[in-house]
């Protein structure tokens, strides 16, 4: 289909944000309206309107080094197999490539088998985990874990510098760093539940002595994207409850730009990488 055919693609501003977040609730995902908010003002996205509705979405999320995030890639229910997903991508590999930017997505396996053949090339696997929780709780563990230590092991295992994507999400209203034993980690609020990512540990043991400590803590379901190859992390936590909900492939399109130091254990997200 040729770039002018079909609706007008946008650009989404800030008063969209209510919007987007309607489209990813009925696609049942976990993302917030600050979330959204961090795409409109730090990134760009795209969508497609029907009227005066928004029914589909793209968002690419620069990051440094000449990397960027595809993510937030939603068509409604009622719009579904007319392109409209695919021409929004499109748009974002276009505006990433006239800026010189190597693009990353975290795939769905039916988005590996669309986004391999467009030259996207796979890179590591996730799993998304989640745990229902029990109503009642300890209390936190303290913890003197700051931002800067957080984004210091971030740059390690990404090679990318987040520091505006970590402290949007530490200043949240109950967001918490937590650090012990060589393990740190970050808890935040989703629509539906709370969100244990970026992970980062020196061994399995210690990654798992973090996640078990911040699960005690908590009363509510919680979700974990954890790194496929990181086994015994994966292993330990469906021992004690987790369970796989879905898997994801990165990808990437364009040159590795990038040198990680270190191996994460759970990511930011499929949206954030």
């Amino acid at each position: 289909m040729d770039a002018t055919d079909g609706p007008a693609i946008h650009k989404l501003g800030a008063d969209d944000a209510i919007a987007g977040l309607a489209l990813s609730t009925e696609a049942h995902w976990n993302q917030t309206e600050e979330d959204w908010r961090i795409f409109l003002r730090d990134g760009i996205v795209f969508g497609i309107r029907d009227g005066l509705r928004l029914v589909a979405t793209a968002a690419l999320l620069p990051y440094s080094g000449n990397n960027a995030w595809i993510s937030m890639v939603l068509v409604s229910g009622t719009h579904r197999r007319r392109g409209l997903a695919t021409r929004l991508v499109d748009a974002c590999l276009e505006t990433a490539r006239k800026n010189g930017l190597t693009s990353w997505l975290d795939a769905t396996p039916d988005g590996a088998a669309v986004y391999g053949p467009l030259g996207f090339t796979p890179t590591l696997q996730l799993r998304r985990l989640k745990l229902v929780r029990p109503g009642r709780a300890e209390a936190p563990p303290s913890s003197s874990a700051t931002i800067d230590a957080l984004r210091a092991r971030d740059r390690r295992a990404t090679g990318l510098d987040r520091t505006a994507l970590l402290e949007a999400f530490a200043q949240r209203s109950g967001s918490r760093i937590v650090s012990a034993h060589g393990a740190i980690a970050l808890v935040r609020d989703g629509r539906t539940a709370r969100h244990i990512g970026p992970l980062f540990a020196d061994n399995a043991a210690a990654a798992l002595a973090q996640v078990h400590a911040i699960t005690r803590s908590e009363t509510g379901p919680l979700l974990i994207d954890a790194i496929a190859s990181q086994s015994a992390f994966l292993d330990g936590l469906t021992a004690s409850g987790w369970t796989i909900e879905r898997p994801f492939q990165r990808m990437r399109f364009g040159p590795a730009t990038t040198a990680a130091e270190e191996l994460p254990f759970a990511v930011a997200g499929p949206e954030f990488g």
